[in-house]
């Protein structure tokens, strides 16, 4: 099996791209789906399976494969195609990986060491939703599940071992950072949360630190949106009452699923003229945007998106960077354990038919040991006899191609016979003997 990964990242599409190409959580068993059958419809008949996860976060959108042959210009043409995109513009800003790079990029991805804010946490759970969702599609396969699951045990392990998340400043941390800029005291603001998804979690918990006069979370669905409020002692509001109630709050963050805006030009433009040109600070967290890029226009307006936060949490370089050296030493040691996996798990068809092989010859050459033992004949003789007919049967095929391949071959053809045969093996019983 090969392994590919096709993809974009904040570092290579800006913005407007990974809003098209991002998928929400309900479209995605849909576009496995979607992209499984278009892989099987463009490749050789019994050309073995096709394996796909999907990640799509606000920061990143990439696709997984493990096919028999390269799926990347195949992975290039569905994902443009599917997101109204393209070719031409999605190859400017994406990346495509093969076999040890997927392998690498995938470690690299889930030890945080790829993501806007170096060694942030939430991208391991991310990839484990989308490597759960492959699983409930029935388009993991092994080949992908055993990359996965070395993956997060290697997350496990940089996480564990170095020091990557503890200099990390989080999108949470900046979020409060960015508000402070405008408000010196958040003690005296109102703070709106619209969504009530892990990151919105997350975020509340750092302005809950800063005890922010009121908190709301708006949700679509109200009940969950309460017990979220409820752990804050804050206020539950219906998703519908934002827009009339946008002009009470200091403070917006937002990260929602939605395809769709949350807070539009017009809604953002009665916020403006209700507050009499107080300021207001506008997070926007989630990929595609919850709030209109043009509301950042207005006077008075700090409208912030994902890609805003960006040198907010380039601090601690050199304790970071300590932490990558040793974090990308641990990733290359376990890439290479993984590709040996591969390796070895190539070979298995081969030892298996070696196998069954051997199985064969003994089993004949014991029939006939049963019967010449049957009729009498010494047992020194048969055993002779037994161990001579194995001998042959196994060195045949050695002699034969040293004999009648063609000169330009035959002393790769003799290496390997020795190799093979003269090269004493630990385990083998004369290599052990004291």
């Amino acid at each position: 099996m090969l392994l590919a990964a096709v993809g974009v990242n904040h570092q290579t599409a800006p913005l407007d791209v990974r809003e098209r190409l991002a998928f929400s959580a309900d479209s995605l068993k849909e576009a496995l789906r979607t992209l499984r059958d278009s892989l099987l419809s463009h490749r050789p008949s019994g050309d073995g399976p096709v394996e796909a996860a999907i990640l799509s976060t606000c920061n990143r959108t990439e696709i997984y494969c493990a096919t028999s042959a390269d799926p990347r210009e195949a992975l290039v043409h569905w994902l443009a195609q599917s997101r109204a995109l393209s070719e031409g513009e999605l190859s400017s800003h994406s990346y495509r990986l093969v076999q040890d790079d997927t392998v690498r990029h995938a470690f690299r991805v889930a030890s945080g060491l790829d993501s806007m804010v170096l060694g942030e946490p939430q991208i391991l759970g991310q990839m484990k939703d989308a490597v759960r969702a492959a699983a409930d599609t029935g388009t993991l396969g092994s080949t992908l599940g055993q990359m996965f699951q070395r993956t997060f045990a290697v997350a496990k392990e940089v996480r564990s071992t170095t020091e990557i998340g503890a200099h990390s400043v989080s999108m949470a941390a900046a979020s409060v950072k960015l508000a402070e800029t405008v408000f010196e005291n958040l003690a005296d603001c109102r703070v709106l949360f619209i969504g009530a998804g892990d990151m919105i979690e997350l975020v509340a918990t750092h302005f809950a630190a800063r005890k922010p006069r009121h908190m709301a979370i708006a949700n679509r669905t109200l009940e969950r949106g309460a017990r979220l409020a409820q752990q804050f002692g804050g206020e539950a509001m219906r998703l519908a009452d934002v827009p009339q109630r946008l002009a009470e709050f200091d403070v917006v963050i937002t990260s929602t699923a939605s395809t769709l805006p949350i807070i539009g030009l017009g809604a953002a433009e009665r916020m403006v003229k209700q507050r009499r040109h107080k300021p207001v600070v506008m997070v926007d967290l989630a990929v595609p945007r919850d709030i209109e890029a043009e509301v950042g226009e207005l006077a008075d307006v700090y409208l912030y998106s994902v890609d805003d936060l960006t040198e907010l949490v380039r601090t601690n370089s050199e304790k970071r960077q300590a932490a990558v050296e040793q974090a990308e030493s641990i990733i290359e040691s376990r890439v290479q354990g993984f590709l040996q996996w591969m390796d070895s798990r190539e070979q298995v068809p081969l030892i298996l038919q070696l196998q069954e092989q051997s199985r064969q010859w003994q089993n004949a050459e014991l029939e006939r040991a049963r019967r010449m033992l049957a009729r009498g004949e010494s047992p020194e003789a048969v055993m002779d006899m037994l161990a001579r007919n194995l001998s042959q049967k196994f060195m045949h095929n050695a002699y034969a191609a040293m004999h009648h391949t063609d000169p330009d071959h035959r002393e790769q053809v003799a290496r390997a016979v020795q190799r093979l045969f003269l090269t004493p093996h630990r385990g083998c019983g004369d290599s052990n003997n004291n």
